[in-house]
């Protein structure tokens, strides 16, 4: 069985790239070579710095699947793995790759500036205010979720923090051997992977432990300084490094699931509305893309795509492979995910003394999960029991574990930090109107430091709380809404500055997801917050603000929305 769901999902995914993807890029967006971008006619060697397109899928890979591809999928396996799958792969096909290209694709064509300006643009103004503040929402709740991940990692297996410190002074030295240096692209890249590789192996050997708030204290540090930075002095290198470490990963877990031959030992199905979030039952519709968030589809990527990677983008036609390309990979990540946990897990949570049976897995899994392989680990498990049952088992096991753990870390990571600097972006542009009353404050609030701090003081403030059942349907509410607003404006941008007729392929799953997610706060709200306020009042009390907030927002922006689409330019002015 994990053979057959490996080989059926990249026969999907090399398909669509090359058929519905270049149509797209050929008819819709019109992407040409002959068009200058933003980052060569905006250098400024800071935040627009043309990028290699292997280092910059590096970049922008590691950022959008940071570690949602794969928490997402373990949490939705307690519905079984065929509605897990099906979500993943309807969500990349009809939804994600889409909205990742053309949002990438816009900002490009609007100068590099965010989503949210070309909402302002092409909508109302008053829908890109309240865009900007929906998108600030998203990403406090992304450094609170991620952070929490991080933390859970890194205590539960030392070996990973140290292996990712390692693999960030590589990334130092090798950024100065790229920009500085200017050594040859091929030799610098087989120093890259080298040193990455002594990296994982240094992190076995000396792990450094330390208490999840130590760790989160850390990361608050570190997210403003790499936020704040240069984007080639630490930013490029490092997600270069990442890249590989996604190819390898990629290798060996599709090596395992296509040779271990194994069967999946989890339901294909368990109920409509299994134990899930804060323990409440949870529907599968209109839940899902609360809890599968990156691996399916995301309004953060949309965040990525045109607040740091449309900055960096070299040449037009590499749009393709860094926008739609990046989204059917990290599909293909999470339905490694997917088949690891569905062939391994339940053995592992027997194996690890957890009362859990095939009948009773829709009620029994998030609990037992989250007892012994919390958040990531079960994956990291999973993936490690998976490839060991092949021809590779001369890898040793904890090898494998560590890999997988730097492989989620890493990309968590990167996700913190450039969620950072794009909070930074957003809390700039949210401040432009002060520029012209009062510019002294309008610069120190802006400075790169201080618009850094703010974003990293109350993400990481939630992600101490620990709640981790809350903050992750939290993120999931917010990214999907932005998903959804962000592929409205992708399919304004098309019909009106493109003046495409094809602007039916967002549009449609745009109100489809807009309906979804809608439906979806509206239950998280009901159900699931009025018992964490009672258990955790200050997390509870500051989550379902930023929800109710964001919900009525939202109905803001789809009336604005419904009101001018059909309005040309010309007419709105």
């Amino acid at each position: 069985m994990t053979t057959l769901i490996v080989l059926v999902g990249l026969a999907i995914y090399v398909v669509l790239y090359f058929t519905y993807g270049k149509k797209l890029e050929k008819d819709v967006v019109k992407a040409s070579n002959d068009n200058a971008t933003p980052s060569q006619r905006l250098y400024d060697g800071v935040d627009y710095v043309p990028a290699r397109k292997a280092v910059l899928f590096g970049h922008h890979f590691a950022s959008i699947a940071g570690a949602a591809p794969i928490i997402g999928p373990v949490l939705a396996m307690a519905w079984g793995w065929l509605p897990a799958l099906a979500w993943v792969w309807f969500g990349n096909i009809f939804i994600g790759a889409v909205h990742d290209y053309l949002s990438l694709m816009a900002s490009v064509r609007y100068d590099g500036k965010s989503i949210q300006f070309v909402a302002s643009d092409l909508i109302t103004k008053r829908t890109g205010i309240l865009f900007y503040w929906l998108v600030f929402f998203l990403l406090i709740l992304v450094i609170a979720a991620f952070g929490a991940v991080l933390g859970g990692i890194f205590v539960r297996d030392p070996a990973v923090p140290s292996a990712y410190i390692l693999k960030i002074l590589a990334a130092l030295i090798l950024g100065v051997l790229m920009y500085r240096l200017k050594m040859n692209f091929t030799l610098v890249t087989i120093i890259g992977i080298i040193m990455l590789s002594l990296a994982i192996w240094g992190g076995t050997v000396i792990p450094i432990k330390a208490t999840y708030n130590v760790w989160i204290i850390v990361m608050f540090f570190y997210i403003i300084i790499a936020s704040a930075v240069p984007v080639n002095v630490l930013l490029q290198p490092r997600d270069y490094l990442n890249s590989w470490l996604l190819y390898f990963g990629l290798l060996i877990g599709a090596i395992g699931a296509v040779f271990s031959l194994h069967a999946f030992t989890t339901p294909a199905f368990t109920s409509f509305a299994p134990i899930i979030s804060g323990g409440n039952p949870t529907p599968f519709w209109p839940v899902i893309p609360l809890i599968i968030a990156c691996g399916s589809l995301s309004g953060f990527h949309s965040l990525v795509g045109s607040g740091t990677s449309s900055k960096q983008l070299e040449k037009e036609k590499d749009g393709l492979m860094i926008g739609y390309g990046a989204m059917l990979t990290e599909g293909f990540l999470s339905t490694i995910v997917v088949i690891a946990v569905a062939g391994f897990g339940f053995t592992l949570l027997k194996n690890a003394g957890q009362e859990i049976s095939a009948a009773g897995w829709g009620s029994q899994y998030t609990h037992a999960m989250m007892a012994k392989y919390p958040k990531a680990a079960m994956f990291t498990a999973s993936y490690a029991q998976m490839v060991a049952s092949t021809w590779l088992k001369f890898i040793p096991v904890k090898i494998v574990e560590v890999i997988a753990g730097m492989w989620v870390a890493s990309f968590a990571m990167t996700t913190l930090d450039t969620t950072n600097r794009l909070a930074r972006y957003c809390l700039t542009e949210l401040l432009s109107p002060l520029k012209d009353k009062s510019e002294g404050i309008y610069r120190f609030l802006t400075n790169r430091w201080i618009a850094s701090l703010v974003p990293a003081a109350i993400g990481i403030w939630l992600a101490w709380s620990r709640n981790f059942t809350i903050l992750w349907p939290s993120f999931g509410s917010a990214n999907q809404l932005i998903a959804a607003i962000a592929l409205l404006t992708g399919s304004a941008w098309v019909a009106k500055r493109l003046k495409s007729k094809a602007s039916a392929v967002a549009v449609i799953p745009a109100y489809f997801l807009w309906i979804t997610v809608t439906a979806a706060i509206i239950w998280f709200i009901i159900v699931v917050l009025p018992g964490t306020i009672a258990k955790s009042p200050a997390t509870g009390i500051t989550v379902m603000v930023i929800e109710i907030i964001m919900l009525i927002m939202n109905i803001v922006f789809i009336i604005d929305f419904l009101r001018t689409y059909k309005k040309p330019l010309e007419e709105e002015a």
